[in-house]
């Protein structure tokens, strides 16, 4: 079995199940109570805090938990539009967020708040000169995404702190989901971003994990009220096995970085070679610095995308179309309609993603494997014209 649908979730690790399950037998108790058992709780609690911020390089009051990259999204969006709205109404994000974000700003609109989207271009990248030109005196918020989860393009998340230099009171978030463990920490880490957004089940921690990275000054309301948790920021019991899990996973995760982003570059760039070769294929993603290493979105035309991805599934090979969200319900990529991609290519897109665990033997079988979808797909539907690739 070939797993390439890392962008969607993965795998929870050996080591990292291990932590969980022992937290989950030594720590049982709610890190809340007074008693001795809920402090050693606490502590276990407090102890992944410590560690996830140091790998980070944040401080520990800087880190909060949630259940995951889009309730982290939904929160620093909404709880900025509560807590400076008597400052302003105007929100920026891009036209290719994740739906998370999105569907956020859509929410806020209807609630009286004014939103730019950013368009971007053929190769699915935002003009920091339209960010700027889109500021206004009213804006509180410039929500950009670190990378792309459909096509990999990694924002000018640096470019873009360097001009909000000029603009200290205007909230800057990035939402990382994608960008964690693929060397983009020193752009993630701008001085001037204000809040990110991370989700555990992205680097083989447990599903329902995550959190946000909010500076010391920076202040957001709450998006959950309850009892109090996370210093009055975000209540509910902690689930502190999956939470020590998390932090056990992102440590992995960023031990030897450059070397696992090393392998997913050889991995994608073995791929994109071969794919690319083939008449009627158009690929989205590059292989330019200014892509992601673990992200290949191509397209074979003609074919639908789900088509292709059940295609693939009967050689025991596992990918999505452009994103886990559209896939399921069948819709057409919202990074692609951005870029204005015909209709008909769009469709026809499919994700490859990558971790650090994949191999270059693995990409030889896609390459195969692809060989022959492709030999079946010409016999069914066979293009009269032969066409050069195109590179979007």
């Amino acid at each position: 079995m070939i797993y390439f649908d890392n962008s969607a979730t993965t795998k929870a690790l050996p080591e990292v199940l291990d932590t969980y399950r022992k937290v989950s037998e030594d720590f049982f108790a709610n890190p809340s109570s007074l008693h001795a058992l809920g402090g050693k709780a606490d502590e276990m609690l407090q102890s992944a805090r410590h560690q996830i911020a140091d790998l980070i390089a944040a401080k520990p009051s800087e880190i909060f938990f949630t259940s995951g990259g889009t309730e982290g999204d939904n929160w620093i969006i909404k709880g900025t539009a509560m807590a400076k709205r008597q400052f302003g109404k105007h929100l920026i994000t891009t036209s290719i967020e994740h739906p998370a974000v999105i569907n956020s700003m859509k929410q806020l609109e209807k609630l009286g708040f004014d939103v730019t989207y950013l368009p971007v271009d053929s190769r699915g990248f935002i003009h920091v000169e339209d960010l700027k030109a889109a500021i206004r005196k009213d804006t509180i918020l410039v929500s950009v995404m670190g990378v792309n989860n459909e096509i990999g393009s990694k924002q000018p998340i640096a470019e873009i702190g360097d001009l909000l230099e000029a603009y200290p009171n205007i909230h800057f978030h990035v939402d990382a989901v994608q960008a964690i463990g693929k060397g983009l920490m020193k752009a993630l880490r701008h001085p001037r971003v204000d809040f990110i957004t991370f989700s555990g089940h992205k680097f083989h921690a447990p599903r329902g994990t995550g959190f946000i990275y909010a500076k010391e000054g920076r202040l957001i309301d709450p998006l959950l009220t309850g009892g109090g948790q996370e210093h009055d920021w975000r209540s509910g019991t902690e689930n502190t096995p999956a939470i020590a899990a998390m932090a056990k996973a992102l440590r992995l995760l960023l031990s030897d970085e450059d070397k696992k982003v090393a392998q997913q570059q050889a991995v994608r760039e073995r791929i994109y070679q071969h794919v690319s070769q083939f008449d009627n294929v158009t690929m989205f993603s590059q292989l330019s610095d200014d892509f992601a290493p673990h992200v290949l979105c191509f397209a074979i035309e003609g074919v639908r995308g789900e088509t292709t991805v059940h295609a693939f599934e009967t050689h025991d090979i596992y990918i999505s179309t452009t994103s886990a969200c559209s896939s399921k319900k069948g819709t057409e990529s919202s990074t692609l309609a951005a870029m204005h991609v015909r209709q008909s290519i769009a469709t026809s897109a499919i994700r490859v993603s990558l971790d650090e665990h994949n191999t270059v033997a693995e990409a030889d079988a896609f390459n195969a494997a692809f060989d022959a979808i492709y030999a079946d797909f010409q016999k069914l539907n066979p293009v009269n014209r032969k066409e050069t690739v195109r590179a979007i």
